[in-house]
C-alpha cells in the first residue's frame, strides 16, 4: 500500500504589505495599502495590512475604491527587488524541511514533507514550527494548510488567517470544507459558479456529489477536474526544488476550435497564450528574455521564429506584442493557423531594476506598473479562477479548444 503523503500549503500573509511594515513599522496599526503609484486614483491596491482589511479593502480595487472606503489609508509605493529578497529567504527555510519545495507565486509554496516526518514530526507539528521560524527569523507570517494532497493543503491555508494552521484529513476533509459555497473552491470563479447556481449547485458538498458525467457535459475539462479535486483525489506531485530551478522555457500551445484566418483572430490567440506565458513565468518568479512563436498551418506544416526581447519580462502585454510581430513579420496573415504556441525561454530571475539607467525612466515605470496590475490580476484569479479576469479582448472569444503546458 502507497505511503499516505503529508503535503503543506505555505501562505505569507499580506505579503507585500507585511514586508514594508518590517521598514515602517509605524504603519502596523494604522490602515495601509501597497499600490503601484499612491497618486494615481486609477492606481491599483496590490496588498494591503489587517487594519485595511477590517475596512473592506480589497486586493487589485482601484486606489479610489479603497479610498472611499478609508479616507484615511496610507498609500505606499512598492519595493519589489524587498519582495524578491524575502521570498527567497522565506523559501530557503523551508528547503531546510524538504528538498521538495514548489513555488506557486512569489508568497506561496508547497512542500511534501512525507519523508521529513521521522526527522521533524507530523505535517501540523513542521507547519507550526515553519511559522515560527518564519515569524521570529523574517518578521512575517504565515498561513500553513496541511493534507494528504496540494489541494486540499493549498484549501487549508485559505480556510484560516492569518498565522495559523489548519489540517484538512481524509477523516475530517468533509466536515471542514463541503459546508463551504462552492466559489470557496480553488478555481471556481464567477463564470463557474454562475453555471452550478443553474443547477441548484451551492456548496462544496454539492457539488462533490454530483455525477462526474453531469459536470463535464456542462463545464468540460474543467468540470472534471473540480468533482476530483472536492473529492480528494488530485495526486500532482510537489516538484523538486531542483526542478523548479532547472526550468528551461514556459510555454503555451492552443489547438483553436477553429483556424485563425485575419489579423483579428490571430490577436485574440496571441494574446490568450501570452497571458498565460506571462502567468507562469510570475508563478515560478521567473522572466523570459527570448519570446518564440510556433506556428501550425491547416495542412499541419509548421514554421518557428524567436526574437529577444530587449529586458527581461513576465509581462503578457510585452509577450503579445513581440509575438504579434514575429507573426506578422512571418506569416501571410490571410492563411488558416490551425495551432499556436508561445514560449518564453532564455529564463532568468533576476530582476530588471539595473536597467533603469539604460532606458528611459518613463519606460521603466510603465513596464513596474503592467508588472504590478498583472500580479494583482493573478491574485484575484487564484482566488476567484483563471476566467474571472482577463483582458476585453478575450472575453467573448470562442477560439480556445485544447491546450497544455510546455
Amino acid at each position: 500500500m502507497e505511503e499516505e503523503r503529508t503535503i503543506l500549503h505555505c501562505d505569507c500573509n499580506g505579503f507585500y504589505a507585511s514586508v514594508e511594515l518590517l521598514f515602517r513599522p509605524e504603519l502596523r496599526s494604522v490602515p495601509m495599502a501597497v499600490c503601484g503609484n499612491p497618486k494615481n486614483r486609477h492606481g491599483i491596491i496590490l496588498a494591503k495590512n489587517e487594519p485595511a482589511k477590517a475596512f473592506g479593502i480589497q486586493t487589485a480595487e482601484t486606489v479610489w475604491q479603497a479610498r472611499q472606503k478609508c479616507p484615511e489609508l496610507v498609500l505606499v509605493p512598492p519595493r519589489r527587488g524587498e519582495y524578491a529578497r524575502y521570498s527567497r529567504l522565506v523559501n530557503e527555510i523551508y528547503q531546510e524541511y524538504t528538498d521538495r519545495v514548489e513555488p506557486f507565486s512569489i508568497d506561496e509554496s508547497w512542500l511534501d514533507v512525507t519523508r521529513s516526518r521521522l526527522l521533524f514530526g507530523d505535517g501540523k507539528t513542521i507547519a507550526d514550527a515553519l511559522r515560527n521560524r518564519i515569524r521570529s527569523e523574517l518578521g512575517l507570517t504565515i498561513s500553513v494548510g496541511v493534507s494528504f494532497n496540494k489541494f486540499f493543503a493549498k484549501m487549508g491555508s485559505d480556510y484560516k488567517k492569518p498565522d495559523a494552521t489548519t489540517v484538512i484529513t481524509r477523516e475530517n476533509y468533509r466536515q471542514i470544507l463541503y459546508p463551504l459555497p462552492v466559489s470557496e473552491l480553488f478555481f471556481v470563479g464567477k463564470a463557474t459558479q454562475a453555471v452550478l447556481a443553474k443547477f441548484g449547485i451551492s456548496t462544496i458538498g454539492e457539488l462533490a456529489a454530483c455525477d462526474q458525467r453531469f459536470l463535464e457535459k456542462h463545464l468540460g475539462k474543467t468540470g472534471a477536474a473540480l468533482w476530483r479535486n472536492a473529492n480528494g483525489l488530485d495526486t500532482e506531485p510537489v516538484r523538486l526544488t531542483s526542478d523548479v530551478r532547472e526550468v528551461k522555457s514556459v510555454g503555451h500551445s492552443v489547438t483553436f476550435r477553429r483556424n485563425l484566418i485575419g489579423l483579428e483572430d490571430i490577436r485574440v490567440g496571441t494574446l490568450a497564450l501570452a497571458d498565460e506565458v506571462a502567468s507562469r513565468l510570475r508563478r515560478q518568479g521567473l522572466k523570459c528574455q527570448t519570446v518564440q512563436v510556433q506556428i501550425k498551418s491547416a495542412d499541419l506544416s509548421v514554421i518557428q521564429r524567436q526574437k529577444a526581447v530587449g529586458h527581461p519580462t513576465n509581462a503578457a502585454r510585452e509577450i503579445y506584442q513581440l509575438a504579434l510581430e514575429l507573426i506578422r513579420a512571418s506569416w501571410n496573415l490571410s492563411a488558416p493557423i490551425r495551432m499556436l504556441t508561445i514560449t518564453g525561454v532564455n529564463l532568468t530571475d533576476q530582476d530588471i531594476g539595473e536597467q533603469l539607467s539604460l532606458e528611459g525612466g518613463n519606460s521603466f515605470e510603465r513596464r513596474e506598473r503592467r508588472e504590478r496590475l498583472e500580479s494583482a490580476l493573478d491574485q484575484v484569479r487564484a482566488r476567484y479562477g483563471k476566467e474571472s479576469v482577463s483582458f476585453g479582448a478575450l472575453v467573448d472569444a470562442e477560439l480556445l479548444q485544447e491546450d497544455e503546458e510546455e
